[in-house]
């Protein structure tokens, strides 16, 4: 069932926040785009499921999270035994031409967050959702949100400024001032 014309255009409304939220998640262009169509084709397919009057966005968040889930399920189930550590791979990683390393560390750094803390601070920072809509994507209770939340922003200034995840950072050093 094609979802009707008024919702359709709210629909292709939401597409550069889905699209700004998959690649987040990915950190690959092509599977975020492959996410979204995804996402769009399950919007589409389940139409009827939507309660007209709730929070379209939302309801689009819940499903590509989940298309999201699922796949990165079927792919520890596929890859059993395969797993490479970003870090083993660094020198690997080249970055574009033109790209400042800062915004690659951000990037390379969200990648190394685990996947629900990280799907929290992308839901809450960047597309600029609620805890109660962050978790009604995500399916957990809102203590949870807000806990993922906590413990993905301190383990992401952790990455940021090179420390060990979950070490003191380093006292600043004083001044004396006359």
């Amino acid at each position: 069932m094609a979802p009707p014309a008024a919702s359709h255009n709210s629909l292709v409304g939401h597409i550069p926040d889905l699209r700004r939220y998959a690649r987040s998640l990915t950190g690959d262009a092509w599977a975020a785009d492959d996410l979204v169509q995804d996402t769009l084709e399950r919007a589409c397919e389940r139409w009827q499921l939507w309660a007209a009057g709730s929070d379209l966005r939302a309801w689009l968040f819940t499903l590509m999270h989940n298309l999201f889930v699922d796949s990165a399920r079927r792919a520890v189930r596929q890859q059993a035994g395969q797993r490479v550590d970003v870090d083993d791979v660094a020198n690997e990683l080249l970055s574009p031409a033109g790209v400042p390393d800062q915004v690659m560390d951000l990037q390379r750094c969200l990648l190394r967050l685990p996947p629900e803390q990280r799907e929290v601070l992308l839901l809450v920072t960047l597309q600029d959702l609620g805890y109660q809509d962050a978790a009604r994507i995500t399916g957990v209770p809102i203590g949870t949100v807000m806990s993922r939340l906590s413990r993905a922003r301190a383990r992401l200034r952790d990455l940021m400024e090179g420390r060990a995840p979950g070490a003191t950072p380093a006292a600043p050093a004083l001044r004396r001032l006359k």
